[in-house]
């Protein structure tokens, strides 16, 4: 078994326009005093992260590896969470992510597509050029809107769409594959691919890609009021990524799991900051333990109450606590009799 690595952070929900969050160097200093010891990097954000110029230049990525280095810090992933959401947008939804795009791509789905995939081939290619095995995105959604139905869904919808949804990704899949890079998909609300059916559903239709694997968050798995701990041992094989963010689901009388289009505060369920909200920690790092998860254990902040960077700071020794430290043997291996085939026969009455 491996000791997971850790603490990481992703970075996406803190970097702005004002220093420390505003330069990669920056950024990475202020976590590195925190404790943390990986960034999970978001590549459409300039500030931080050039992904064209880390797709073609050997110097800019190895550049970016040495500066971490001296600050204690590695890169746990890149991330492609926007870019990956429009690899498949549902037409109800178009003006919406077009701020996910380039400024000249939107008002055209199909160009602010291509220009999505062409970002996740970017992100393989940069991915092994800064020695990363595995890389976090979302998988976008065409039946989402489909997902609780009045009337009911046309025969046949559904599966079309994920047979639509794996044609998208099969190709940009086989790119990954060629730079030795496995895909988590964060299993999402507002993704197709939001509980293990539908990552079945997907996985299914991609050939079981080696590529095509799983980001996991227990956070939108309370939200659901889906069993966190069982989807582990059922897709440890699959789980490439580790947000750890922690979440709340308290019904009323009044909401339950839709929310009531109330703001975050309000919801029955909501992300809390770390050790303030439901998930049980303990178990879920003993469980990637028992798997030998060989990945990173990385804080999301997500907290409709809670400053981020009070969540920060509190965040780095929570995962710490949190990570066990793998045995290298068995605790009562100081009574083991060694191997000895005459006495096991014995022992069994064999002759």
């Amino acid at each position: 078994m491996r000791t997971i690595k850790g603490p990481g952070i992703f970075l996406a929900q803190f970097a702005g326009d004002n220093a420390p969050f505003n330069s990669l160097p920056a950024i990475a200093g202020y976590m590195a005093g925190l404790g943390y010891k990986g960034l999970q990097i978001p590549s459409w954000d300039a500030r931080l992260f050039d992904l064209a110029l880390a797709a073609q230049s050997q110097t800019y990525c190895d550049e970016i590896i040495g500066m971490l280095a001296e600050k204690g810090l590695a890169i746990t992933e890149l991330s492609t969470h926007l870019q990956g959401q429009l690899v498949a947008v549902h037409p109800a939804y178009d003006a919406q992510f077009d701020g996910f795009t380039i400024p000249q791509m939107r008002g055209n789905p199909d160009a602010r597509q291509a220009w999505a995939v062409d970002q996740l081939k970017l992100a393989a290619v940069a991915s092994r050029r800064l020695g990363l095995t595995t890389h976090a995105s979302f998988s976008g959604a065409l039946a989402w809107p489909y997902m609780y139905p009045w009337p009911q869904r046309p025969a046949g919808l559904v599966e079309q769409a994920f047979d639509e949804l794996a044609r998208r990704w099969r190709p940009i899949l086989d790119v990954f594959d060629e730079n030795g890079v496995d895909i988590g998909y964060e299993i999402h609300p507002g993704e197709d691919l939001h509980d293990g059916v539908t990552f079945e559903m997907f996985l299914d239709r991609v050939g079981n890609h080696p590529r095509a694997n799983i980001l996991y968050d227990p956070s939108h798995f309370v939200l659901q009021c889906l069993d966190y701990l069982q989807f582990i041992d059922i897709y440890h094989d699959r789980i490439k990524c580790f947000h750890v963010k922690d979440a709340e689901f308290r019904p009323s009388g009044r909401s339950g799991v839709y929310g009531g289009y109330q703001n975050w505060v309000d919801r029955p369920g909501r992300f809390r900051s770390l050790g303030d909200g439901q998930v049980d920690f303990p178990q879920i790092f003993s469980k990637m333990a028992q798997y030998d998860f060989a990945g990173w254990a990385v804080l999301e902040w997500e907290c409709a109450l809670k400053h981020p960077e009070q969540g920060a700071a509190e965040g780095a020794p929570f995962i710490d606590r949190h990570i066990i430290r793998v045995t290298e043997h068995a605790f009562d291996d100081f009574a083991a009799g060694g191997a000895d085939a005459a006495l096991n026969r014995a022992l069994m009455g064999l002759r």
